[in-house]
C-alpha cells in the first residue's frame, strides 16, 4: 500500500502548494524533481517537488540547539517543534472518471500527498503495451521503477531537441529516442552523424565498452551514406553508399549559410551571386579554376577584384575534400530521396572529415535539395488527395544546432526555414546542442518536445525554458539534475514535465528493439 508522505497545508494555483512532511517520512530520501500525487475530494493533482525547506514552530528553540549527545531531545523536538516542507508544482489533474485536464482548482487543507505509483505513471504517460504503438519508454521517474513513455506520434508532429552540456549523454538520449521512432515506424530519419556515433557501434561514455549503433539494431531499416568510406570500413562494414558531391550541387545559398563560419564580408557573397548570374551551376568551378586571376574574373562578372579574391581564398579549401568533385557525377541527393521513399532511415557519416565547415556545408547542400523535393511531394499529394502519394514524415537530425540556427544564420539557412514551417511539408528537425542560448529564440520556441540534461550556464537554462509556463519552477528542478543519466522532459510528447533517469542502453534494450526476424535474433555482435 502506498502510504502518504505528507499533507497540504497551504498554497495557490500560481505559486504551487506547500506540503508538510509526515514525521515518519525519511526527508533525505526525497529529491527535487520527484513525481507525487495529491489526493483531493474530487480530483487527483499530479505534481513535482520543486523545493525542500526546514521549518520550526518555535524559532527560539534554534537559539540553543541540542548537542550531538542529546538524541532524546532531538527526537522530542522533531516530533513537536521542527518539521520539513516541500513546494509542489501541480501540472495536471484527474477527476473521478480519470479524465485529464489542466489544473484549475486547488485541493483541500490536509489533502494527503503520496508518492506516485506505477499505475499513475502509465495513466499519465501511456504504456508500451498500448495497441497504437505510440508510446516508447525512455526512462523512470526519480527513485521509481516505472516506465515513462514519450508519445511518438506527437513527437513526430513537430521539431524536437536534446540539450545539455558536454558529457551529459545527449548522444545516448538521442540514440534511445531515434531507436523508438525507427522501431515503431513513426518517422523516417536523416541523421547527420558528425562523429560516427549512431551507425555501427560507439564507445559508451566514461567507459571502455562499446554499444550497438542503430544500423546494428535495425539492419534492414537503415542505410549508411559515408563521405569517408575507408573510415566506415575500418569500423566494421562498407557503407551502403560512398558519397561524392559535384561542385554543381553547391549553390550560393549554401555558402551564405557559412558566412559567419568563413568570416565572409557581404561584398564577397555579392560576388558569389554575380558569378552565379553569369555561370549558373558552374559558378564554383569557374571561381576555383579562374579565381587566382581575380582582376580578370571580376571584370567579367562586374564584381570588385578584392571581393573575388576573398571568396576564392575562403572557398579554395573545398578542394581539400576528396568527396567534392568538379566532375558532373550523379547527385547523391537523388539517391538519398530514393532511400527515404522506401522508408529507410539514413545515417550520413562524415568519417575523419569532422570540421565544422565540412559539416555545415554538406548538411546544407543535402537538406536544401531534400526540402525542395518534399515541397513538390506535398503539393502533389494535396492536389491528388490520394493516400498513396502522401509523403512519409521525415526528421532531420543535426548536431551543433546553434551553428545552423543562430540568429544570423537562421534567416538564411534551410534549417531555419524548416523549423518555422512546423512540418508543413512533412519535414521537421531533431536538434542536439550544448548551447541553446546560441539558437535563435524564435526557432527555440518552435521546438515541440525538449529533453534537457544538466546545463551549467545560466543563459542556456533561461533560453531552453523560455516560453514554458512553468519556467521559474522548472529552473530549480533543472539546476538539481545529476551530471549523467538524468534529464527533464517537457513538451508536446509528454502530458506534463517530468525528471527521469534515462533508460539503460544494454542487452535488455537490444532485445526489446528486435523486430522478431531471424536476422535480428541472430545479430548479437557485442
Amino acid at each position: 500500500m502506498n502510504h502518504g508522505i505528507g499533507q497540504i497545508i497551504s498554497g495557490s494555483l500560481s505559486e504551487g502548494f506547500v506540503m508538510r512532511f509526515a514525521c515518519t517520512t525519511d526527508i533525505e530520501a526525497i529529491k527535487t524533481g520527484k513525481f507525487v500525487c495529491i489526493q483531493g475530494y474530487n480530483h487527483r493533482f499530479f505534481s513535482i517537488i520543486t523545493d525542500l525547506k526546514l521549518e520550526t514552530a518555535h524559532p527560539e528553540i534554534l537559539l540553543f540547539p541540542p548537542t550531538d549527545k542529546e538524541n532524546l531531545l532531538k527526537d522530542l523536538l522533531a516530533s513537536t517543534s521542527t518539521y520539513a516542507t516541500a513546494q509542489l508544482k501541480p501540472m495536471l489533474m484527474l477527476n473521478k472518471s480519470n479524465q485529464i485536464s489542466p489544473v484549475k482548482t486547488v485541493p483541500h487543507h490536509f489533502a494527503t500527498v503520496r508518492e506516485a505509483t506505477t499505475d499513475d505513471i502509465a495513466l499519465i504517460f501511456g504504456s508500451e503495451k498500448d495497441p497504437s504503438k505510440n508510446y516508447f519508454n525512455i526512462g523512470n521517474p526519480l527513485d521509481m521503477d516505472a516506465p515513462v513513455c514519450l508519445n511518438l506520434h506527437n513527437l513526430a508532429e513537430r521539431s524536437n531537441g536534446v540539450f545539455g552540456k558536454t558529457g551529459t549523454g545527449k548522444t545516448f538520449i538521442t540514440r534511445l529516442i531515434l531507436a523508438g521512432l525507427i522501431k515503431q515506424d513513426k518517422a523516417t530519419c536523416l541523421i547527420f552523424d558528425m562523429h560516427s556515433e549512431y551507425g555501427l557501434q560507439a564507445r559508451q561514455e566514461g567507459s571502455h565498452t562499446f554499444v550497438k549503433g542503430l544500423k546494428t539494431l535495425f539492419p534492414n531499416k537503415i542505410a549508411i551514406f559515408s563521405l569517408d568510406p575507408i573510415a566506415t570500413a575500418r569500423r566494421g562494414t562498407a557503407p551502403d553508399v560512398a558519397v561524392r558531391i559535384p561542385y554543381q550541387d553547391i549553390q550560393v545559398e549554401d555558402i551564405m549559410a557559412l558566412q559567419q563560419e568563413l568570416n565572409l564580408h557581404a561584398t564577397a557573397t555579392e560576388a558569389a551571386y554575380l558569378l552565379y548570374a553569369k555561370y549558373k551551376k558552374d559558378w564554383l568551378t569557374t571561381l576555383l579554376t579562374q579565381g587566382i586571376n581575380a582582376k580578370e574574373l571580376a571584370e567579367e562578372v562586374g564584381a570588385h577584384p578584392e571581393s573575388i579574391a576573398a571568396l576564392y581564398r575562403k572557398l579554395k579549401t573545398i578542394e581539400r575534400y576528396p568527396f567534392f568533385t568538379p566532375d558532373p557525377v550523379p547527385s547523391v541527393t537523388q539517391t538519398i530521396i530514393e532511400y527515404l521513399d522506401k522508408r529507410k532511415t539514413i545515417i550520413f557519416e562524415f568519417g575523419n572529415f569532422t570540421s565544422t565547415f565540412c559539416y555545415l556545408l554538406v548538411a546544407n547542400i543535402i537538406t536544401r535539395k531534400i526540402h525542395s523535393s518534399y515541397i513538390a511531394k506535398t503539393e502533389k499529394f494535396l492536389g491528388s488527395k490520394q493516400t498513396e502519394t502522401e509523403p512519409a514524415k521525415l526528421m532531420i537530425v543535426i548536431e551543433e544546432a546553434h551553428k545552423f540556427l543562430n540568429p544570423a544564420a537562421a534567416s538564411q539557412t534551410i534549417f531555419g526555414t524548416i523549423a518555422r514551417e512546423m512540418r508543413k511539408y512533412y519535414v521537421s528537425l531533431f536538434i542536439i546542442d550544448q548551447r541553446p542560448s546560441g539558437i535563435d529564440p524564435e526557432i527555440l520556441s518552435q521546438v515541440g518536445t525538449k529533453v534537457i540534461a544538466q546545463l551549467s550556464d545560466e543563459k542556456d537554462v533561461q533560453a531552453v525554458l523560455s516560453g514554458s509556463a512553468q519556467a521559474n519552477t522548472l529552473k530549480t528542478v533543472l539546476n538539481s539534475l545529476d551530471t549523467k543519466k538524468q534529464a527533464l522532459v517537457l513538451g508536446h510528447a509528454v502530458r506534463m514535465p517530468i525528471v527521469i533517469e534515462t533508460r539503460t542502453y544494454d542487452q535488455v534494450f537490444y532485445k526489446a528493439m528486435q523486430i522478431d526476424t531471424p536476422e535480428n535474433i541472430e545479430n548479437d555482435l557485442f
